[in-house]
């Protein structure tokens, strides 16, 4: 078959969904693991440069390209419509693994494993019960709730905030994890640092509809900064670059925390904003499958990344190093302590 390619700014081949229309049936026997190994994905509708976890995935496949001797395939889904066409395109493109970016990909991902049971997938943000399919779930409510702590512990208004893209488990433990943290900082000092955008109690919040930096996401964080937020943590792929243009336009000092990967890095031209960001390292845990697979040891023994493992954490306060409190780190790490050895639950 001709494929039809463009190229990303990575410089890796992104086979479009309609280029892999009319591929051949499922195979029966599982690609051979080894040196020529053919590590695969599908993304979410943000694509592989959304600066989150999409890109992080894709960044886990390009590290263990030179061990496997062929570069990662990616299939770039335009709409929620595109998943299982996606993921059931690659199963025929003998890749060793397939990597399901995305909590909105689970259906499409479990069925195209229970037809083709000899394929191994893999399942970032979504738990799975099928015999193939790797889940790597992350549970960031617990270095959310550092972020909320320290988001606290900044604040001057003592108002902070936070809104996420759609209401789905991935990202409601984002938003759980911060407001949690900010109660905890409230109790421990004696303090009334409010939250918009998230109440615990009745686990009902603010949300945009969707994961695109447009106007409507300006426009919450617009509302959010108008209410006298001084540190926003919007969650939901690139709808933190719709914050920072409402944050930049007020004029005022309002601070951002990211999630997923380490913004102060992914989005270079507006660092300044960041005091921090809340980390799941989907790279590392997508890397780690994929080469275990490409090794003939995959298994779908399903993997949670915590404080504990490393796999969530969140970044140093960079250029907010000398604006925190001076005790903070100190802070955090007694809390993480106490994360880590059950004090506080979830």
């Amino acid at each position: 078959m001709n494929s039809v390619v463009r190229k990303s700014s990575f410089g890796i081949a992104l086979l479009m969904s309609a280029t892999l229309a009319g591929c051949g049936a499922a195979p029966t026997e599982a690609p051979a693991a080894g040196s020529g190994a053919k590590n695969c994905m599908v993304t979410d509708i943000n694509g592989p440069d959304d600066r989150a976890f999409n890109q992080a995935a894709f960044t886990g496949l390009k590290e263990v390209a030179g061990t496997a001797g062929t570069p990662p395939t990616v299939v770039v889904s335009k709409t929620e419509a595109d998943y299982d066409g996606n993921v059931s395109a690659l199963v025929s493109q003998g890749c060793n693994i397939i990597v399901g970016v995305g909590f909105p990909l689970a259906d499409a991902v479990n069925a195209a494993a229970a037809k083709s049971p000899a394929q191994n997938f893999a399942l970032v943000d979504e738990t799975s019960s099928e015999p193939n399919v790797k889940s790597l779930v992350f549970d960031t409510r617990q270095a959310a709730f550092l972020a909320g702590y320290a988001a606290a512990s900044y604040s001057k208004a003592g108002i902070v905030g936070t809104y996420g893209g759609i209401q789905i488990p991935p990202i409601v433990q984002f938003m759980e994890g911060f407001t949690r943290g900010v109660s905890y900082f409230n109790e421990a000092h004696q303090k009334s640092v409010r939250v918009i955008g998230w109440e615990s109690d009745t686990q009902n919040g603010t949300f945009v509809g969707g994961f695109e930096a447009n106007e409507k996401a300006k426009t919450t964080a617009v509302g959010i900064i108008d209410q006298g937020a001084d540190v926003i943590m919007p969650v939901g792929g690139p709808i933190f670059l719709a914050a920072a243009e409402a944050i930049h336009d007020s004029g005022k000092s309002v601070a951002l925390i990211g999630v997923d990967s380490d913004a102060y890095e992914s989005a270079p031209e507006i660092r300044d904003l960041f005091l921090t960001s809340v980390i799941k390292r989907v790279n590392v845990a997508v890397a780690k499958v994929a080469a275990e697979s490409n090794s003939g040891k995959f298994n779908a023994e399903p993997y949670t990344g915590t404080l504990e493992n490393d796999g969530v954490g969140i970044a140093p306060f960079h250029s907010f190093g000398s604006k925190v409190s001076p005790d903070l780190m100190a802070e955090l790490g007694e809390v993480t302590s106490k994360i880590i050895d059950g004090t506080i639950a979830f």
